[in-house]
Order: C-alpha cells, then sequence, then structure tokens
C-alpha cells in the first residue's frame, strides 16, 4: 500500500493525492493524527487532515496560532523532528496543547520551497507515548513530505499564476487596452460594401492573437466580462456607420448563456447587428441557448454561425441553431478554385443556404480565382484580404465615399 502511494503522490497532482498520502502514512505509523499545515503569517492553517474520530478538534481550514503549537520550535531546532514522548521535552512539555490534546509521540517534516523557505509542516501525532518510532519512520515521513511537497507547491504556483493572469486579463477590460478593426463584407456579384465584421487586436508584447487572449481570460472566469467589454466597444460604431450598413459580432455560447448580451443592444438598432457563435466545442444543451438567444432574436439581431464546415459542432450548431447567415469556414474557400472537394462542399452549403432561408458569407477570399468561383457557384457574400483587410472605423467610413451600399443583414 504505501509503495503505491508514493508512486501516486510522485505522478499525481491532485488534492487528493495528497489527502491519500496522509491518510497512508498515519495509518502505516499507526499513529491518531496526520496532517499537512501551510504557515500563513502568525498562524497554521490546516490544508489535509487524516484524523479519524478527533475531527471536532482538527480539520482542513482550522487555524492555529504558531505560537501554541510545536511548528516554529520545530523549523528552528528547539525540538526535534522525532518525538517519542513528547513530555521527555521541556519545551513541548510547556506547552499547554501538549497536556489538552493530549500529545505523546510526535513527528513532524518542516516542507520547504525551492529557495528553502518553509512553507509548511507535515506532521503525525499520537496521544499516547510511542517508543517503537524510528529514524526509519521519520524517513518515510520525509520522502512523502518531499513528494507531497512538489503537489502543493506546484499547485500555489499554479494558483499565483491564475491570480496573475486574472489581474493582467482584468486589466486589459478595465482600461480598454484592445482596439476593433472592421472587415468588410462584400456582395461578391457587385463587388460592393454590405457591412462589416468588428474584429479585436490587442496590444502589448510579446503579441497573443485574439483567441489566445479570449482562452486566457476563459480559463480564469473572465471570458463573459472580456467579450462583453469588446462587443460594447465594437457597437458604438454602429450610428458612425451608414444606416444601411449591418456590422457583425462575435460571442460564444457562453457568454450568451451567461444572459449578458441583452442590455448591450439597449439603444442600438438591433436589426442591423448579426451576432455570430464562435464556439467550436459541442454545446451541451441546445434548448437552453436557443432560449438565451431568442430574445436577442426578437430584437432583430440576426444569428450567424461562424466555421461552417470546418467540423462536427459548426454543422450541429447550423441544425440546432436555425441561424440566418452561414459562414463558410476559410479552409473550404482556399483553392475553391482548384480543388473539386472544396467545391462540392462549397456547392452542398450553397444548397443548404437556398433550402433553409439563410444568407451564406465565405471566408478568407484570397485570389480572383477564388473570388470568381465563389460567384460563379452563387455564394453571395464575401469576405477576406483580396476583398479588403480590416480597418480601424475612419477606413471603414472612407469605404463608402465611392461605393454604393447594397443590402442590409
Amino acid at each position: 500500500m504505501l509503495g503505491r502511494v508514493l508512486s501516486e503522490v510522485a505522478t499525481d497532482a491532485s488534492p487528493e493525492i495528497v489527502d491519500l498520502a496522509v491518510r497512508t502514512v498515519r495509518q502505516h505509523l499507526e499513529m491518531d493524527v496526520a496532517y499537512v499545515s501551510q504557515i500563513v503569517g502568525d498562524s497554521s492553517l490546516f490544508l489535509h487532515v487524516d484524523a479519524p474520530g478527533l475531527e471536532h478538534m482538527i480539520h482542513p481550514g482550522a487555524r492555529v496560532p504558531l505560537d501554541t503549537v510545536y511548528c516554529p520550535h520545530i523549523i528552528e531546532g528547539r525540538l526535534p523532528q522525532l518525538m517519542n514522548d513528547a513530555a521527555d521535552h521541556d519545551i513541548a512539555r510547556a506547552l499547554p496543547i501538549t497536556g489538552a490534546l493530549p500529545i505523546g509521540a510526535h513527528m513532524s517534516i518542516p516542507l520547504r520551497r525551492g529557495d528553502g523557505s518553509v512553507f509548511g509542516m507535515f506532521c503525525c501525532l499520537s496521544r499516547k507515548a510511542n517508543k517503537s518510532l524510528n529514524e526509519r519512520d521519520l524517513n518515510v515521513m520525509r520522502v512523502i513530505a518531499e513528494m507531497a511537497t512538489r503537489q502543493i507547491i506546484s499547485k500555489e504556483e499554479r494558483e499565483a499564476g491564475d491570480r496573475k493572469q486574472r489581474k493582467r486579463i482584468q486589466d486589459v477590460i478595465d482600461n480598454g487596452e484592445f482596439d476593433i478593426v472592421y472587415q468588410p463584407i462584400w456582395d461578391v456579384r457587385t463587388r460592393r460594401p454590405q457591412g462589416f465584421e468588428a474584429l479585436c487586436r490587442f496590444g502589448g508584447q510579446p503579441y497573443h492573437a485574439p483567441n489566445l487572449w479570449f482562452g486566457e481570460a476563459a480559463s480564469v472566469g473572465l471570458q463573459a466580462e472580456l467579450e462583453v467589454a469588446v462587443l460594447r466597444k465594437a457597437l458604438a460604431a454602429l450610428p458612425h456607420l451608414p444606416e444601411s450598413v449591418f456590422l457583425s459580432v462575435n460571442a460564444s455560447p457562453q457568454t450568451v448563456l451567461s444572459g449578458v448580451l441583452q442590455p448591450l443592444f439597449t439603444g442600438v438598432d438591433s436589426r442591423r447587428v448579426v451576432l455570430e457563435i464562435t464556439e467550436h466545442a459541442a454545446v451541451a444543451d441546445y434548448a437552453l441557448l436557443r432560449a438565451a438567444l431568442a430574445p436577442l432574436r426578437a430584437t432583430g439581431v440576426k444569428l450567424a454561425i461562424d466555421d461552417a464546415g470546418a467540423g462536427y459542432s459548426g454543422l450541429t450548431h447550423i441544425v440546432e441553431l436555425n441561424p440566418d447567415v452561414i459562414k463558410l469556414d476559410m479552409d473550404i474557400t482556399r483553392s475553391v478554385d482548384s480543388d473539386p472537394a472544396r467545391r462540392a462542399l462549397a456547392s452542398a452549403m450553397i444548397f443548404f443556404s437556398a433550402e433553409t432561408g439563410c444568407v451564406l458569407v465565405a471566408e478568407g477570399i484570397e485570389t480572383e480565382q477564388e473570388l470568381e468561383t465563389l460567384r460563379t457557384l452563387g455564394v453571395p457574400r464575401g469576405q477576406g484580404y483580396l476583398l479588403g483587410r480590416p480597418c480601424d472605423l475612419a477606413g471603414a467610413r472612407r469605404l463608402f465615399d465611392d461605393a454604393t451600399v447594397s443590402g442590409t443583414a
């Protein structure tokens, strides 16, 4: 049993494995209490505890003042790590806890970070003295304590990293440290702009792609907050664009489900807004998502499914959500003029959009040959570097100086 636990503690980073290690050591040494504690200021915080029948006295989350326990004396070498009988040691005998618990045998290993500083303690104790405990038993504790320390410190470092990352994302949100650019969406037949997709660009060095920023925000629980901040800034451009122009904005299913989007459309001409669902992962409950989208669509917001044809989830979104717009993934658009398989997929999506009454938009058009093929196939709208790169709001407005706006969303 002990060997298996040693192996598991060495490879498993979960809190449960530390609980298992604490319990196994207590049972192996036949002691009454085993615990891992963290030193926090002037107190000892119990993190992992195994104390059958004594839970009312010691349990995870409990704290005791450091000056009432053995920890600082063991760390400073005033008490040994192994005491067969605490009453044999003057300092231990003088502490009230020795008689109150009472404490007989006691073993304790300081848990140290890589820099040598003490994080906490790994302790075992019995209410009766035990003369059979020896250095070999202490070494068993040392081995498991070292492994447990790695897991605990790793968790501490991850949590510190999460706090740092959360602060970075929160600063981006609070300070608006991102820009919105607008990529035109064209009528491929007339080659005139009809609307724009609002895209987010983050500053800072080193550069991180937008999907990485949103992924980091999701990992620290700030996905909806970041998306709302971006959407609010993007929608602010709508009054500055010609009235017949639509604006396409992006949101994940998780943010839609959170219910935070509807207030954003107050005072906005929702009939000019297309909401793109951007998530590639499968949606757990489409009924809930449809219910969350219903109030938005009732105001005139149109629904688009992004990256159609890129995988199972995109096709499922289309079937389950009945969108107004389908955006053909750029992996299908790319080389559609020379690849029969891509042309077949594009033709299938054109047929589907015609049958369901939604508008098809081809993304990622980069060559005249791709554009001409898509036009011939019957794709009505497109976007891509050939037609226009993302630009700031002033650049978006300039597109209409010499162009006639030809449609609505």
